[in-house]
């Protein structure tokens, strides 16, 4: 159906991709994969028409309907979801218009006979058939199916699009692509903002999707559902496996233990005959034997590995200035936009060292709140307030917007860059894998993973003491996920950050802020805690739980009794409020002590690469902080005991 044909994309001297070939077939579902910046955007772009190869072709049957959604869109306002969805079928009321017209026009026809009253004829049954084949349902039933299976509800449909998230705005692109009715469907990332419900309902249309499919993601459960064929571009290269990724995991790892098995092999039938040449070349009774393996290693077709990228980030965030010990405090706040509050009568307290995460449905107000905390949006009633000498790095969800397309990687950084650090923005640069020409790419060229690795390069321009970071990993792989996780583990400052992704917040959070139903409520303790807690396997099936049911209370035949009751039932809900604070500084007074002690092994017998200043500065901090949370504890459980 579609051939790319020797394809070359090249940025100077680099070749992104290098004579590239394969065959997209019909009912084709690929799983195209590889890493971050390899060039599987550029080559969905190549397919769409949207990019020019250097040199080679594509070639498509015409009027062949491609449906691409690409990480990075453009998302339509001043329409309804309804509205905008609709748009799709707006060929079919041009067609009913048409229809219209030509029935008025034959209505005050008298030339039946005549060429062009049959020519009318003609064209209204092509128009009466083509409206039969696309209209077996109508246009409004078929919306609404796609938008319920992408998780809006009904009182949502009237809601104009700028009122959602980025999110959500996805999803009524992605409707829209899915409604055309598509031959083939290329997906860049789709499943980055959808939620567990939503991401099965996909999958089953997928699975019965009659056209041919490429898609990239970064989500291996859902392209083992999905796909039956692998794509892997490596270092500009194509490796073409007939199985999911999972297969192709295997394979991949199969074919490149025989390729060395075999390349050791020939190397050390090589080396033996060289071995041969060399010492007989010079004998008369030999030259026969020397002459013929010579010719025998020239006729040698030489065995090769497969190249494999090695490369990974190298992170580590710089030391953060100390904050007060409130970093952010809100209060009785409602927060929300002239068309709609998001949420209501929040308290929210973050303090210096917590690693907070900020979890719950799209569209909740997670990066509402993160708006709030950059000073970029301001509650509707109710109180919030940064701490003394917070200074906040902050990572967007939509680095397309804050990121200048015309700038170069370099310029990025440099045009922020001041002091001592600008002499450093090329080892910056490399840690986070812009190498060579790479960073004299524009940004307009990137990939959503490159981006979201240049966007976090920003934050290493200064020693903030709070990060907050949307959707950090969205584009990243899972081997830079790993890397991003261990450097904010080590980040000495204050976290918060938006993910639905559990092993990425798994260990990293001791706090979580669900967003649920209007409503936000602290969780001390890990996310395994809570999702124990919750009886949940994942943070996306918060889109599955509806709004938890209230214990149910004891039948009062007095009123008093009911009032007694209800009392308790508060103070009780209190208590186990102190004492999840009190299970919470135990774990970090022990934390701090553990840490303490390895430093004090350390200062008691310093090697020649410790630096005893910076230890002793580590060593206090943990005592202060120590300190502030033991007295803490103590009131709490003063609190407790009267």
């Amino acid at each position: 159906m579609i051939s790319v044909n020797n394809v070359t994309v090249s940025f100077g001297s680099f070749n992104l991709l290098d004579c590239v070939s394969f065959h997209i077939s019909e009912q084709d579902k690929i799983g195209l994969v590889g890493k971050n910046g390899a060039g599987k955007s550029t080559l969905m772009k190549l397919i769409t028409g949207e990019q020019s190869p250097t040199s080679g072709s594509i070639e498509k049957p015409s009027g062949i309907n491609i449906g691409y959604l690409p990480q990075i869109m453009e998302h339509h306002k001043g329409k309804t979801v309804t509205e905008e969805v609709m748009t799709v079928f707006d060929h079919l009321t041009a067609m009913e218009e048409e229809l219209e017209k030509l029935t008025a026009e034959l209505g005050e026809r008298t030339d039946y006979e005549s060429a062009g009253y049959s020519a009318l004829i003609a064209r209204m049954n092509e128009l009466n058939d083509r409206l039969a084949l696309e209209t077996g349902e109508s246009p409004l039933v078929q919306a609404k199916k796609v938008l319920f299976g992408l998780g809006f509800r009904e009182d949502e449909l009237d809601r104009n699009t700028e009122t959602f998230s980025q999110g959500w705005n996805m999803r009524i692109e992605l409707a829209k692509i899915l409604l055309s009715k598509p031959d083939v469907l290329l997906l860049d990332e789709p499943t980055n903002h959808l939620d567990i419900e939503s991401i099965e309902w996909f999958e089953d249309y997928l699975k019965n999707f009659r056209g041919s499919l490429m898609m990239v993601s970064h989500d291996r459960k859902f392209l083992d559902n999905v796909t039956t064929r692998t794509v892997e571009i490596l270092l500009g290269h194509i490796h073409d496996y007939k199985v999911p990724y999972s297969e192709y995991v295997t394979l991949r790892q199969e074919r490149i233990a025989q390729q060395t098995a075999a390349y050791e092999n020939q190397q050390r039938m090589i080396e033996k005959t060289e071995d041969f040449i060399n010492r007989f070349r010079y004998k008369p009774t030999k030259s026969n034997q020397v002459q013929s393996r010579i010719k025998a290693l020239e006729k040698l077709e030489r065995i090769e590995i497969d190249e494999t990228e090695n490369a990974s980030l190298n992170l580590k965030f710089p030391p953060a200035q100390r904050s007060g010990d409130v970093v952010f405090k809100a209060t009785d706040i409602t927060v929300g936009y002239p068309q709609k509050v998001v949420f209501s009568h929040a308290d929210i307290e973050i303090k210096r060292g917590e690693k907070v995460a900020l979890i719950g449905r799209n569209g909740e107000g997670k990066t509402t709140l993160m708006r709030v905390i950059m000073k970029e949006l301001y509650p509707i009633e109710g109180e919030a307030k940064t701490g003394h000498n917070v200074s906040i790095g902050y990572y967007a969800q939509n680095q397309e917007d804050i990121l200048d397309p015309t700038e170069t990687v370099f310029g990025t950084l440099d045009r922020i860059a001041v002091g001592d650090i600008r002499t450093r923005l090329r080892d910056i640069l490399g840690a986070f894998l812009f190498k060579g020409e790479d960073i004299d790419k524009r940004v307009s060229v990137l990939s959503g993973g490159e981006r979201a690795r240049l966007g976090m390069a920003k934050l290493m321009l200064s020693p903030y003491n709070v990060l907050a970071l949307d959707e950090p990993t969205n584009h990243m792989d899972i081997k830079s996920k790993d890397i991003l996780k261990q450097a904010l583990k080590s980040f000495d400052g204050t976290l918060i950050v938006v993910s639905h992704d559990r092993d990425f917040l798994d260990g990293l959070v001791d706090k979580l802020y669900e967003f649920r139903d209007g409503k936000v409520t602290e969780h001390l303790g890990s996310v395994a805690d809570f999702l124990r807690r919750r009886k949940l396997e994942s943070l996306r099936e918060l889109e599955r739980k509806g709004p938890e049911k209230e214990e149910a209370a004891p039948v009062r035949q007095e009123s008093a009794g009911k009032s007694e009751f209800h009392k308790m039932k508060a103070v009780s809900k209190e208590e186990r409020k102190l004492r999840n604070r009190i299970d919470y500084l135990e774990k970090q007074i022990s934390a701090h002590e553990e840490k303490m002690a390895e430093i004090e092994k350390i200062l008691a017998n310093p090697g020649n690469n410790h630096d005893i200043l910076e230890l002793t500065r580590e060593y206090l901090e943990h005592k202060r902080t120590m300190d502030e949370q033991t007295l803490e504890w103590t009131s709490l459980m003063e609190q407790i005991e009267n």
